[in-house]
């Protein structure tokens, strides 16, 4: 029986000082990696997230990713990372109607993601009110997070939502039921266990979130955090998050979850197939340099000793990935 296989992926944006296409791609070719999620760039007119790249600058990525051998994964947008209500809680989030934005904002994330002929957007449940009860706003937030998904499939497309401080769907009890209730093949939900110990869950504690997602799991993100000041149901300051890690040595016991993941691979990667995907990607998004609301930053170097690090946990999870060879470099010769 061969091994189970992943495939590994990453936010280029955050290997790259200053996020230029060449930094991000040539230090993800020389990482060996393949794919990569797109988030925010300089295509030569400055930094901005992928939702705002004119035509041109598309063609321009585009010519990139063909000169460095790169494919996209996902496409790293922001959908959901918006406030829920128009109410002025002391938080620096913004607020979109939801009206104009389903017409607007969901529609262009789904044309980038056929342009760059991948099958997946990442977002997010909406922000609740600081201070507010969660429960008073899971019905709208699932009612939202249902329609996004329906045009998203109505583009051949999956819309991934990841677990994460502050938001709605801040647990895997929350996203878990979200995704029950909106029970829409083109919903899954995307772990990641670095988001859940800065909310102060404990090794444990995360193992038994990562199991209330299996049912709904769609691909991971990886990254870790060491020392939570957090109480569990405390807002969360994400600018003052500064104790971001590597995968194999943080609290949230990625070496046990993988181990699990290795049994359910297949099924995972039976489940992405029927949506398009060729198999289960895990995404780096390591924020070892620094991290906040809207992104993270690794450099190139804390990039490499993240991925590094992953390979570790595969390795004694007995889990395959592939990274670029000889034979690769042959290929791009005509060998």
């Amino acid at each position: 029986m061969s091994q189970p296989s992943i495939l590994l992926s990453g936010f280029a944006d955050e290997a790259a000082n200053q996020k230029t296409l060449d930094q991000q791609f040539s230090a993800f070719a020389a990482l060996g990696m393949r794919y990569f999620s797109i988030r925010f760039v300089d295509a030569g007119s400055g930094i901005k997230n992928v939702m705002t790249l004119s035509d041109a600058e598309l063609e321009i990525v585009k010519s990139k990713m063909d000169e460095y051998g790169l494919l996209v994964s996902s496409i790293g947008s922001p959908i959901g990372k918006v406030k829920l209500c128009d109410v002025e809680d002391g938080t620096k989030t913004p607020y979109r109607p939801f009206a104009s934005y389903i017409k607007d904002e969901v529609p262009r994330a789904c044309e980038l993601a056929n342009f760059f002929n991948c099958k997946l957007i990442r977002g997010f449940s909406f922000y609740h009110p600081k201070g507010s009860n969660l429960e008073d706003h899971v019905n709208q937030a699932t009612e939202q997070v249902g329609q996004i998904a329906e045009i998203c499939d109505q583009h051949g497309l999956t819309y991934g939502l990841e677990v994460e401080a502050n938001l709605v769907g801040q647990n895997a009890e929350v996203l878990a039921a979200m995704h029950r209730n909106i029970n829409h093949e083109a919903l899954v939900l995307i772990f990641d266990g670095g988001n859940l110990v800065t909310m102060g869950y404990s090794s444990e504690e995360v193992f038994e979130q990562y199991k209330l997602m299996k049912p709904g799991l769609g691909w991971l993100h990886i990254k870790d955090f060491l020392k939570p000041s957090t109480t569990k149901g405390e807002h969360v300051d994400e600018d003052a998050l500064k104790h971001f890690v590597p995968a194999d040595i943080g609290d949230s016991g990625h070496r046990e979850i993988f181990q699990d993941l290795a049994t359910f691979l297949p099924e995972l990667e039976s489940r992405m197939s029927a949506r398009g995907v060729p198999g289960v990607f895990v995404d780096l998004e390591p924020h070892v340099k620094g991290g906040g609301q809207f992104g993270g930053f690794s450099g190139p170097d804390g990039f490499g000793v993240a991925l590094r690090a992953l390979c570790g946990v595969c390795d004694s999870a007995g889990i395959n990935y592939q990274l670029r060879n000889f034979a690769d470099i042959q290929d791009s010769r005509g060998f």
